[in-house]
């Protein structure tokens, strides 16, 4: 099996590192997680204008890529610099879920998002729900053509500079059937919804949002009512590809900045490098790190499986790219010592950056109980 990138992905990584590496600096970093809105508008557009969001949709739903690699390709550089705009919430997200379940006049929202003029986020998880995808108690309930929407969403990222919210809501059933659980479209501006934002550790804004009777037409219901969980299911297992790919790039990245101090630092009138049980520790990293990458390709080559088969590759890969990934961030700190620990230190966003990326979707122990079950 090849594993080399196509000419046309390899073309738009050259792209994305180049534009990353001469205007994404530590600095103009610091600057954006300081900002108001939590991302730069300008870098978005830019971005957009490079082909990054086009290359998370398919041809059929206005862009060139949205296969498995595709989403590697992206979000590996984007964790490589250490990128905080909110692509995984606005694209493979939101976006997402409208290109799977929206009937013609929603899908040109699809289109306005791919030109980089539209932000969204979504709405899903509760608070008490942790990683349970359909544990869904915001309720959705129709009369007369008329939606109304009453319940509460926790840590909604990039809720605060989104045009419009996608929701899941529950117009059948229990907290937990996976039948019953819709989605729909609601305006950040639509009377009714509060929301109350915060920064995010590693950067970027989230927003607890309450929903207290919100009136919406029918027409803002995404697909057929109560059917909306396995495509929530599906982008949420595409979100976790993409989770794996940045992670692995910022493992990269804390990786190969703490092998520049180690040859860089003297003690004892040598670099410190030149210390055995520092190469030793670098060694390990190395290892861990070659795993992490096979465990990615493994996962990106596997998300158009069934759903059983695809559930349990990405279970896999989460998992040890969880625990690879902790250990990524604790040796190269531990070698750096305090300068590591310091904001205006790249390292400090790396580590921060894949740590909690461990908490999106569930966590390392979460996965492996996921993966033991699909596995029985």
């Amino acid at each position: 099996m090849n594993f080399e990138l196509t000419e046309e992905r390899q073309m738009l990584q050259d792209s994305l590192r180049r534009f990353l590496a001469d205007r994404y600096t530590t600095e103009v970093r610091n600057g954006i997680i300081g900002s108001d809105q939590g991302f730069s508008a300008e870098i978005w557009a830019q971005l957009s204008e490079l082909g990054v969001v086009g290359a998370l949709f398919t041809e059929e739903q206005g862009g060139f890529g949205g296969a498995g690699f595709d989403i590697t390709t992206v979000f590996e550089e984007l964790g490589r610099a250490g990128v905080v705009e909110p692509f995984l919430d606005t694209a493979v997200l939101g976006g997402g879920l409208i290109a799977a379940l929206g009937n013609a006049e929603q899908q040109a929202l699809v289109e306005r998002v791919i030109a980089g003029d539209l932000q969204l986020g979504f709405a899903h998880s509760e608070p008490g729900g942790r990683y349970d995808l359909s544990r869904v108690t915001t309720t959705l309930t129709e009369e007369d053509g008329t939606l109304t929407l009453s319940g509460r969403k926790a840590v909604v990222v990039n809720a605060e500079a989104a045009e419009m919210l996608v929701v899941s809501a529950r117009e059948s059933g229990e907290a937990g059937d996976a039948d019953g659980i819709s989605l729909v479209l609601v305006p950040r501006d639509a009377p009714g919804v509060s929301l109350r934002g915060y920064p995010l550790l590693a950067g970027g804004r989230a927003a607890e949002v309450d929903l207290d009777q919100v009136r919406l037409p029918a027409t803002a219901r995404l697909g057929a009512a109560g059917a909306a969980f396995p495509a929530i299911v599906e982008r949420a297992a595409a979100a976790s590809v993409a989770l794996a790919a940045e992670t692995l790039g910022a493992m990269e990245a804390a990786t190969e900045l703490t092998r520049g101090y180690l040859l860089t630092r003297q003690q004892f009138g040598r670099p410190i490098g030149t210390f055995q049980v520092l190469q030793h520790r670098m060694a390990d990293l190395w290892i861990e790190l070659e795993q992490a990458r096979s465990a990615t390709i493994n996962v990106a080559g596997h998300l158009a499986d069934e759903a059983r088969m695809r559930d349990r590759h990405v279970a896999a890969a989460r998992n040890l790219i969880g625990r690879a990934g902790r250990m990524v961030a604790e040796d190269t700190i531990q070698m750096h010592g305090g300068i590591a620990m310091t904001q205006e230190y790249e390292l400090a966003h790396l580590a921060k950056r894949i740590v909690m990326a461990d908490h999106r979707f569930g966590d390392t122990d979460y996965h492996l109980e996921q993966f033991i079950a699909l596995s029985v």
